[in-house]
């Protein structure tokens, strides 16, 4: 039977893959505080939007800009969200070495996020929901691995 690791929060044992942990990245020129800053600040078109999502001091607030309901959603994005989360967490684990050997240390098990309040990115809190962040994981780490010719 294969392993199921669950993660959510920030904090404990595989803290590093939540989008909210504390790892910068650096994409389209920019440097992110945090996944989460980038994932939001995508969602606009407006560079002014970008840059405040950017700048926002934690990631939870970088999430209540970038679902403010007066911000126009950039055209296309519920087609485009995935290949953007699936971009920000490719350049999260591969800019940082030490995130990136837990990540290949979770060896094959299924990666969860879980939480009852998100059914697209997490598994709904009871199994239910699509787990897009935690499938994107399990993606890049065999990325890691086929780019370390490591055996899965």
């Amino acid at each position: 039977m294969t392993e199921t690791i669950h993660f959510y929060e920030a904090a404990g044992p595989y803290a590093c893959l939540s989008n909210f942990a504390r790892y910068p990245i650096k994409l389209d020129g920019r440097t992110w505080p945090t996944t989460e800053h980038y994932f939001q600040a995508q969602k606009s078109v407006d560079p002014a939007v970008q840059s405040a999502i950017r700048k926002a001091r934690t990631p939870h607030e970088a999430t209540r800009l970038g679902r403010d309901r007066e911000l126009h959603l950039r055209p296309g994005w519920d087609s485009m969200r995935i290949a953007v989360m699936e971009k920000a967490v490719a350049a999260k684990f591969g800019q940082h070495e030490d995130i990136a050997n837990i990540l290949l240390e979770t060896t094959n098990a299924k990666l969860v996020e879980h939480t009852h309040r998100d059914r697209f990115w997490a598994d709904g809190g009871d199994g239910s929901g699509k787990n897009h962040l935690g499938r994107i994981l399990m993606q890049v780490r065999d990325e890691l691995r086929r780019e370390r010719g490591l055996s899965s």
